[in-house]
């Protein structure tokens, strides 16, 4: 199993699901029971569900807060005769049925015809999680992906027991969420004119082709429910005040000195910010208010990472606010329109969350929490000043840097991550002691500036997202006991079944996309 559990315990004998297989449940284990149902009949398992206390039932799923400490605790116990699944809460149930899921033999995750019969093997699981924050980032503004990619990518996240699957939504290369009383965001802002090709820094000329997309509010409605029955948490991100360079290109006037500008074409960081003024902050709170009204999420995800001041410095009009405000500089602008925004994501009820950034000039509230993506340093810096932090640095948990230096890997940044890498991960950093409770937990970052396709995506992605998870989910002393990667074969069986492109632990395939080369001497 893959994370691995606290306690599996193999027992004689073998549980046959077929055509008499039935699921008992009732109240709020009745729904994860329909969603039970629905994965076994991929596998060709018929399984109606029954009431929890139906003698025929052959797996019964029930809520018990005393099987765990731990909300997403659940048990697992296969007899020959029967199968009982109990969580300690529903979101416990949700860990477990994706542990059951994993019990499956892995050709059971294929789908296949009605009338087959599957074997589990009888044995005994308990576990509990590490960490609270076991999540996944999916840029979809660099490349924009379909919804019904994001609907099976957050499946395969579930699977791996994540339960947070961040949605990076607006960057200077495209916005890709409809606000209807900006509406030049999804008709202009969501659209580039075409893309660089090649590694940034090495521009090798463009594609000549359109990109762009954006999720209307139906699609995010069916994002977020998809998700919800899998008690997984969509944290939707805006990215302010930079990183807005496709937001100007339909409201130039809300920059610094109201050029017009087109999307971004190239990777990088833009000079482009929203400008310090009262318009930009509408503009802010408007989109906040669409993006809290579409995502129960707790927390809303503002960004507030590689802000250049280059535009406020040359602005006597920023430099007018900000003395007007009190500030020491300019570049104390960026503290205050976060901490203006905190105060009206807050207002909604909800937490604010933001790159390690959010620490610079000033600050925010103790109650934001930080993402520490440039290494250790700033999540202990966090830590001091009492935020929750979730660990995400980038030499370990950037998944889109490759895995080795083989020149067939595919086009990636300048570094790379094994597999292994990320299975010998601590992410309670030794100086973080009497702190710990702070560290929320793990995130692995998918940027894709060069996955254009969902493909590429699930290729740099797995094997990899698996030790990300284990990391978040299971201890050090209990990874330690069974090295990951002597387990990852096994595991592959179930991402082969699951027809998922990942890549191969000992090497790369041949990589080729559209039969353009996108190999790294491209």
């Amino acid at each position: 199993m893959l994370p691995l559990p606290l306690r599996h315990e193999p027992r004689p004998g073998s549980l046959v699901l077929g055509p008499d297989t039935t699921l008992g449940a009732d109240g709020p284990a009745r729904e994860h029971a329909w969603l039970l149902a629905e994965y076994l009949g991929e596998a060709g398992v018929r399984a109606p569900v029954l009431g929890a206390e139906s003698p025929g039932a052959t797996i019964a799923l029930r809520i018990d807060p005393a099987v765990s400490r731990d909300g997403e605790g659940y048990r697992i116990t296969v007899t020959p005769e029967r199968a009982d699944l109990v969580g300690a809460s529903e979101d416990g149930l949700a860990r477990g049925l994706q542990a059951l899921r994993q019990l499956l033999p892995p050709h059971a995750l294929r789908r296949s015809p009605v009338g087959g019969e599957v074997s589990i093997a009888c044995c005994l699981v308990e576990d509990a999680p590490r960490f609270g924050w076991r999540g996944v980032h999916l840029d979809v503004a660099r490349h924009f992906m379909p919804r019904e990619f994001v609907l099976r990518f957050i499946d395969l996240a579930a699977l791996h027991r994540l339960n947070v699957v961040h949605l990076h939504l607006t960057d200077d290369q495209g916005w890709r969420l409809d606000v209807p009383s900006w509406p030049l965001l999804a008709e202009r802002a969501s659209w580039r004119a075409e893309t660089v090709i090649g590694r940034h820094g090495h521009d090798a000329g463009f594609d000549g082709t359109p990109h762009g997309g954006f999720y209307s509010a139906d699609d995010v409605r069916e994002i977020v429910e998809f998700a919800r029955r899998r008690r997984v948490t969509i944290v939707p991100e805006v990215d302010l005040p930079g990183h807005v360079q496709s937001v100007l290109a339909a409201y130039p006037e809300l920059g610094n000195n109201g050029d017009p500008v087109e999307v971004r074409t190239t990777w990088g960081i833009s000079d482009h910010v929203l400008a310090p003024t009262e318009a930009a902050l509408r503009f802010a709170r408007d989109v906040l208010d669409v993006v809290v009204d579409l995502f129960p999420s707790p927390w809303i995800h503002i960004g507030g990472d590689e802000v250049p001041r280059t535009q406020w410095r040359a602005s006597p009009a920023a430099a007018e606010r900000a003395t007007g405000l009190g500030l020491a500089s300019v570049d104390e602008l960026q503290s205050w329109f976060l901490r203006e925004v905190h105060r009206h994501v807050t207002a909604h009820g909800r937490s604010v969350v933001g790159w390690d950034e959010v620490l610079e000039d000033g600050g925010m509230p103790s109650d934001t929490v930080v993402m520490s993506w440039r290494g250790v340093e700033p999540g202990l810096h966090a830590l001091e000043r009492a935020h929750d932090v979730v660990m995400c640095p980038k030499w370990t948990t950037y998944l889109d840097y490759a895995s080795s230096d083989d020149e067939d890997e595919p086009l990636a940044p300048r570094r790379t991550i094994t597999l292994e890498d990320i299975a010998a991960w601590e992410p309670v950093p030794p100086e973080a002691d009497g702190l710990t409770g702070r560290i929320l937990g793990v995130q692995g970052q998918l940027w894709t500036e060069y996955m254009p396709t969902p493909r590429e995506v699930e290729y740099m992605a797995f094997p990899r997202l698996a030790a990300i998870a284990e990391a978040g989910w299971s201890s050090a002393e209990r990874r330690g006991a069974v090295a990951l990667p002597e387990r990852i074969p096994y595991h592959l069986r179930r991402l082969d079944a699951l027809g998922v492109n990942y890549r191969p632990p000992d090497g790369p395939r041949p990589w080729q996309r559209g039969g353009t080369g996108r190999r790294r001497r491209a």
